[in-house]
């Protein structure tokens, strides 16, 4: 990764956010006063209710929009001195709506790091649960997609986009998860692919249903741009507050 100043830097995926205000109107906050951190390979989930600020955490990270107020700290550089091809470059993205190609299903992973090898971008597979369904298909990994992989189901169109994800190999990880619309035996096979691509690297989930956060380190519960509950699983649910209110079903979630 290159600073602004053109020194490179080693990132190791450890992230922080001080005092940080935004709103994409500059009069119309939507964060207000966020501070937290990401220790290099924790698993942070960031749950709320649609409209909480979720997704707008994860912008902000990629700098596809600048603060007003505050600092975020990638690797103890503020992320504004980071050149953002490179910033983005260092953290994977897994979002709920798969972008798939024409092109083959190699082409297609292999667009997560495109001097990616034939035998990474198996290796990407293999590691990520995508394997399998692959080598089922027509001419395995030199089968031809349409658009935007009509002919897959729901579930092998997010099991490439892991793999994609993997072969980049970044430090950092920011999933929007994936697993809303799909049916629960292919979501065993999806969650366990992105079990696999998380090991050993800094990951944000967001989450849509809250069975797939409980293993994670912290759980930040926001609630109109504010957080308002942090801590583990068992911490919140001992807490008797918000998050136990979401996770036992009294408040919906979306």
């Amino acid at each position: 990764m290159t600073s602004a100043d053109g020194r490179y830097t080693m990132l190791r995926g450890d992230v922080r956010f001080t005092n940080v205000t935004f709103g994409y109107n500059p009069d119309k906050p939507v964060l207000h006063d966020i501070t937290w951190f990401a220790k290099p390979g924790q698993k942070i989930a960031l749950v709320g209710a649609t409209g909480a600020g979720k997704t707008t955490v994860t912008n902000l990270i990629n700098r596809f929009y600048d603060i007003q107020e505050g600092q975020i700290l990638y690797d103890g550089i503020d992320v504004k001195n980071i050149r953002k091809a490179d910033l983005r470059s260092s953290l994977g993205i897994v979002l709920q709506d798969v972008n798939l190609f024409t092109g083959t299903v190699m082409d297609n992973i292999r667009y997560g790091r495109l001097d990616a090898t034939d035998e990474e971008c198996i290796e990407a597979a293999k590691l990520t649960n995508a394997d399998g369904f692959i080598r089922m298909l027509p001419d395995g990994y030199q089968t031809v997609l349409k658009g935007d992989g009509s002919g897959l189901s729901q579930g092998q169109r997010q099991l490439i986009s892991i793999a994609r994800a993997a072969v980049a190999d970044p430090p950092a990880m920011i999933l929007d998860e994936a697993t809303s619309s799909i049916d629960t035996r292919t979501e065993e096979v999806v969650q366990a692919g992105m079990d696999a691509l998380m090991e050993g690297r800094t990951v944000f989930v967001i989450a849509h249903r809250l069975s797939t956060v409980r293993n994670s380190d912290v759980i930040m519960v926001l609630d109109h741009g504010r957080i308002i509950e942090r801590g583990s699983h068992d911490e919140l649910i001992a807490l008797g507050g918000e998050y136990y209110q979401l996770y036992t079903g009294a408040v919906e979630l979306e």
